[in-house]
């Protein structure tokens, strides 16, 4: 009995030793993959034009060979059409004055203008300018895009909100990360050959996002571009931000809040 009782034992002892070897094994096998960090792109300056500096850039879009912008500021935002040359509106729009404006897209000949805090989103014709719809939306509204049949729409969080352009029901959420964490304060948005291009505010840097993972793969640094092209800097100058792309000469326009120029850039 004490010998069955013995080689019960012995044979437990190493039955528990095989799994600890096993788990261990299996823990070495399969380490947490790291999460790597974004390329840094680069940027070549090809032309620097005009830009008004009483705008408060909110969104810039590149369409049928002219520029939209939308500025904000309550009492002071709008809708613009810019002739690139000398920094003029050609047309307008003046939003109610207690409204402020933040960013533009065009998706099917219609133009989406968002509110910050006023849950506010108006659709405009493209041509016209006349107001044809007006939307309620839950959050702030910051930048927007659009991918496919879907508008993106960035609130000021690391979310991304993929929505319906007929109804403006969420469809898809989407966190951005880097391999710092999640990414907050996302703001002016563009499409940049499959990828999303942001804005973050109160930086100096674009990010170039995954739409399907929300991964940062790149990100280009703008930092004193201002400054390295001897261009005027008041106390009025704000932060970077807009963002605009030629498809056809695959080249984009980037400008800031009150900034005295927009830049004609490649981007690598």
């Amino acid at each position: 009995m004490k010998k069955l009782l013995l080689s019960f034992f012995v044979a437990a002892v190493v039955l528990i030793g095989c799994q600890s070897s096993n788990n261990n094994a299996s823990q070495d096998a399969a380490p947490a993959s790291a999460i790597q960090a974004p390329t840094i792109g680069t940027y070549n300056i090809v032309q620097i034009y005009p830009h008004n500096t009483s705008s408060f850039t909110q969104g810039l879009i590149w369409f049928n060979n002219t520029l939209y912008e939308g500025t904000g500021l309550t009492n002071q935002s709008k809708l613009l059409k810019t002739d690139l040359a000398t920094g003029k509106a050609l047309q307008t729009v003046s939003l109610a004055d207690s409204l402020f404006g933040e960013g533009i897209t065009i998706y099917n000949n219609k133009i989406y203008q968002l509110t910050w805090q006023n849950h506010k989103v108006f659709v405009y014709d493209v041509h016209t300018f006349k107001k044809e719809k007006e939307f309620n939306w839950t959050y702030e509204g910051w930048g927007i895009t659009h991918f496919n049949n879907q508008l993106i729409i960035s609130t000021g969080s690391s979310n991304l909100y993929f929505v319906n352009p007929t109804t403006l029901a969420i469809e898809k959420t989407l966190g951005v990360y880097d391999n710092n964490g999640y990414i907050a304060s996302l703001n002016e948005l563009e499409m940049i050959d499959g990828k999303i291009y942001a804005n973050v505010w109160g930086d100096n840097k674009i990010i170039v996002i995954n739409p399907v993972s929300g991964q940062v793969e790149k990100q280009f640094d703008f930092t004193d571009i201002l400054q390295k092209s001897n261009q005027p800097i008041t106390t009025e100058t704000n932060v970077l931000n807009g963002i605009a792309y030629d498809s056809v000469q695959k080249v984009a326009y980037i400008t800031g809040k009150n900034w005295p120029a927009i830049f004609k850039v490649t981007l690598q």
